[in-house]
């Protein structure tokens, strides 16, 4: 067997390693991602994320660490709280801490690193929104919106166990499948590539190699959950487990494409404290971690996946069947997904071309972003036609009644680009 064939064949088994170990506790986080989704009473919300004050910061900070969302797929919901009457503070200390993190991710990451982590990853987006929130309020004194929540008594939410594991296994599947793939993908690669000890030999200085993770991962996109297993095999390729958290938080929480909405949207000012709260918060609690922490409480919970027979002698049945079924519902996923675009493009057709408008419009990554955008249209007028697409970046509206600049105004408030017609 030649060389080539030999890096095929470890990183297929890697690959299948690591999918093995996440499936049944990913199965589980999107479970319970379904049940927060139908379950948690969402129209009160705003409530208690109003005021200018800590109760409210905190509250924020509480509510975004359980919640499934990314760093593009949190936008529309933290503006929405923010136009809708969430405080500035507020809004920060939710689009800090929500991505970080989830219900998912956490039963993920304690699955590939450990309980230590698991509780460590929730409990750093908890103190870093916190902070983002405070730093915020008092940098804005005491302008601050009252409460104003949306009455809309025609908008019924559908709760039920149909509906809970549509949104667990269909709808979010949807959204999280390409970014936990690649990040699979690139985890198998980084652990047969990368020889063992690489970060020991290589990049001795724990707080030097600090620095390169967190220049890397502000500008990129990584998911919460597509960022575990590349953590956990840079860790066992001597990575410390300070810097592997600086890549769990900053990856996560940040992207070019975040920052800019942020400051177009809620101020420079404002961008900065929130990427200072995601940036020292990263520096902060991975040197704690580095310093504090004695380094086998991480590694010795991580799962045996580099160079070892020893996992594949262990992988009993019920790894097997989560990983066949995790893999069935990820294809599931895009196959639906492709239906989904299908179908849509055969509803616009019958829209009323001559009042149909198609405008392009950037920033929209999931199903949260494209329900999010149809919503702010229909809420313009109940009775259009709207259809927004995230894979073309589209937004098809048949209406006489919206005129270019709402919809401008609208789609730009809900944090994404506005880039006219199409």
């Amino acid at each position: 067997m030649d060389i080539v064939s030999e890096y095929i064949l470890a990183f297929l088994k890697e690959f299948i390693v690591l999918l093995e170990e996440m499936a049944p506790y990913l199965l589980l986080g999107f479970l319970f991602a379904g049940i927060l989704k139908v379950y948690f009473p969402q129209k009160y919300v705003r409530r208690y994320i109003g005021g200018n004050d800590f109760r409210s910061v905190l509250n924020a900070s509480l509510l975004g660490v359980p919640l499934p969302l990314c760093s593009c797929g949190v936008l529309p919901t933290g503006i929405s709280f923010y136009k809708n009457g969430a405080s500035r503070g507020s809004t920060v200390s939710f689009l800090v801490s929500t991505p970080q993190t989830g219900v998912d991710s956490i039963i993920a990451t304690y699955a590939m690193l450990g309980f230590p982590f698991a509780i460590i990853r929730p409990v750093v987006a908890l103190f870093s929104g916190v902070f983002g929130g405070l730093m915020t309020n008092l940098s804005n004194g005491k302008n601050s919106k009252p409460v104003s929540v949306v009455k809309n008594g025609d908008e019924k939410e559908e709760r039920s166990v149909r509906e809970m594991f549509r949104y667990g296994f269909v709808e979010m599947m949807q959204d999280i499948t390409k970014w936990l793939l690649i990040g699979l993908l690139v985890a198998a690669f980084l652990s047969v590539l990368i020889p063992d000890d690489f970060f020991t030999d290589m990049v001795s200085n724990e707080y030097l190699a600090m620095l390169l993770i967190l220049v890397a991962s502000i500008p990129l996109y990584v998911c919460a959950t597509g960022s575990i297993p590349i953590a956990a095999v840079l860790l066992l390729k001597g990575l410390s487990p300070g810097a592997a958290l600086v890549f769990l938080m900053a990856g996560p929480a940040t992207n070019a494409a975040t920052m800019a909405v942020i400051s177009n949207t809620m101020g420079r000012k404002t961008f900065w404290i929130y990427l200072l709260s995601i940036v020292g918060g990263a520096l902060l609690f991975g040197t704690l971690i580095n310093e504090l922490i004695p380094r086998n409480w991480i590694t010795d919970h991580l799962p045996q996946i580099v160079h070892t027979d020893s996992h594949h002698h262990g992988s009993g049945w019920f790894k097997i069947v989560s990983a066949i079924l995790l893999s069935a519902m990820m294809i599931n996923g895009y196959i639906q997904k492709i239906l989904s675009r299908r179908r849509i493009s055969k509803e616009s057709e019958h829209i009323n071309t001559i009042s149909m408008k198609t405008y392009k419009v950037e920033g929209m990554t999931c199903n949260h972003c494209k329900a999010s955008v149809e919503k702010g249209i229909l809420e313009l007028d109940p009775d259009v036609e709207v259809f927004a697409d995230p894979d073309s970046n589209e937004l098809r509206i048949s209406s006489k009644k919206i005129q270019d600049d709402l919809v401008q105004r609208t789609v730009e408030g809900l944090g994404y680009s506005y880039k006219g017609i199409s």
